[in-house]
């Protein structure tokens, strides 16, 4: 007998300026099931989370929760019909007690029964199995803790259906096991939950059920048991197994094999990237591949001292040093295009002539200008390199396409002649002729002997340009593919089964 439907959705669409975030796509979610919802940056699962939670409304579709048909008007319409979400970043207030988090918001009485929510929260965190006393302080409480508190909230407000957003992100082992076990509660007692992840592993260890997304269409439904890692890490990436493209190799430059020119051992950063060793030789192109939160990005942020280094000796040609901020990091020659460019990239309210000086004035220090004529050289010499579209110099960069946003902060980094370029996600949202050109740029700059890494979430387009590949998942490093063995089949097998 099957089980009961809670959640189904038919032919869901929503669209944004540009883009079609989900295409028909359909979801069904069932009681006491956990399913996971799978797909790369992109695929469309945030926005169909946001439709379900009443954050963003459909322009198509419909949306049946226990055979009757409803409309999510706001988050709080969803919260009233039985939906609870607790998302990766826990919006919970620390310097509150266990209780006050629990029940905030929710009495709509002048005055509050201090005993009886004391008691009422002691009987759910019991019957849940949640290590902290209803009078400790949030703070007090581990992040683990922290997120089975908010799943009680939750699934004391009458849940029905709960999803779960990235819950394991900032959890070790023990604490992952921990949340399993209270998922496994819950599943037990007929909530049906969404399960939001980009660790593969845990997929397979909890969920029952997977749909895969990919670019805002719906792949499939799949029993989680019916399901190879290596079939899902393809669905998910759109590449089949048997389609391994004519890829043009680009050999790198014959190097002196002795010292690299950038080496860590050990290196860790507080964004929680397990300890890895590195290294890059002089005119070489490599990559880290691996699946959206893998932590290639986190690995490429460590190197560059962006996030901060809690571990680990890094070498420069061969001379150990002490890289501790990004300003340490660029004296040393290294230059990092982040993924972000919006967040992390593009100042949107300076000038394209001022985003493109700004690394080199850093350098410099504030206190030795450029004048107006170099920088207005500088920016000159690179818009034209680059081809780098702009009606003016003193044109704002927000004003820029995306493409030509990427092509400044390129320029940026250029024009502080580094020895060692990071390039993460370089591409991304450009079309695809600026990226042929970023793509050529970055194979050009390596024959003049400069040494790139390079991260992309396109494996293709990774093979194009690298001679070596780093692949990661987990936040580990789980294996390295060159030469004949660098093919798409063995990036996806490393990242499926994690190099056993």
């Amino acid at each position: 007998m099957q089980p009961e439907i809670i959640l189904k959705m038919e032919g869901i669409c929503k669209s944004f300026p540009g883009v079609r975030a989900l295409d028909n796509v359909d979801f069904v979610l069932r009681k006491g099931e956990i399913h996971a919802l799978m797909g790369e940056n992109g695929a469309g699962k945030s926005t169909l989370i946001k439709i379900i939670t009443g954050v963003y409304q459909k322009d198509a579709g419909q949306i049946y929760l226990e055979g009757r048909p409803v409309n999510f008007r706001s988050p709080q319409d969803a919260q009233n019909m039985g939906i609870g979400t607790v998302f990766q970043e826990i919006a919970l207030c620390p310097n509150l007690t266990v209780a006050e988090n629990m029940f905030i918001g929710r009495s709509r009485d002048a005055f509050v029964n201090w005993k009886q929510m004391n008691q009422r929260a002691a009987e759910m965190l019991d019957s849940l199995g949640i290590p902290a006393s209803p009078t400790q302080e949030l703070a007090s409480c581990s992040i683990a803790v922290q997120q089975m508190i908010a799943i009680a909230r939750a699934v004391d407000m009458d849940c029905r259906i709960l999803i779960l957003d990235e819950p394991t992100s900032s959890l070790d082992e023990d604490e992952t096991k921990k949340l399993f076990a209270l998922m496994r509660e819950l599943k037990a007692r007929g909530v049906g939950i969404i399960f939001i992840t980009h660790f593969i592993d845990q997929v397979y260890e909890i969920s029952d059920t997977i749909t895969v997304l990919r670019n805002g269409q719906l792949i499939g439904e799949y029993p989680t048991a019916e399901l190879s890692q290596i079939e899902l890490v393809s669905k998910m990436m759109g590449k089949a197994l048997s389609d391994i493209s004519a890829i043009k190799k680009h050999e790198p430059p014959q190097t002196d094999e002795s010292v690299p020119v950038f080496a860590a051992k050990n290196l860790s950063s507080a964004a929680g990237v397990r300890p890895f060793d590195f290294a890059i030789r002089k005119g070489e192109v490599n990559g880290f591949a691996g699946l959206l939160g893998s932590g290639r990005s986190e690995s490429v942020r460590a190197i560059f001292a962006a996030d901060k280094v809690t571990g680990g000796e890094v070498r420069v040609n061969g001379q150990m040093v002490k890289i501790k901020s990004p300003l340490d990091a660029m004296k040393q020659g290294i230059g990092y295009l982040p993924e972000d460019r919006k967040v992390d990239g593009i100042i949107d309210e300076l000038s394209v002539r001022d985003n493109i000086i700004l690394a080199l004035q850093v350098l410099k220090g504030f206190f030795k200008p450029l004048s107006r004529k170099q920088a207005e050289e500088f920016a000159d010499q690179y818009i034209e390199l680059l081809d780098i579209k702009t009606p003016s110099l003193d044109t704002p960069i927000k004003s820029l396409s995306g493409g030509n946003q990427q092509k400044v902060i390129l320029a940026r980094w250029l024009l502080t002649h580094p020895m060692y370029l990071i390039l993460d996600e370089p591409t991304r949202g450009i079309d695809v002729g600026t990226k042929v050109e970023i793509q050529k740029l970055v194979l050009k700059l390596a024959a003049e002997g400069m040494s790139l890494t390079f991260i992309s979430s396109e494996i293709d387009e990774m093979l194009r340009v690298c001679s070596r590949l780093i692949v990661m998942k987990d936040r580990e490093i789980v294996g390295e593919l060159s030469g004949a063995d660098l093919t798409e089949q063995n990036v996806m097998q490393l990242i499926a089964q994690g190099g056993e």
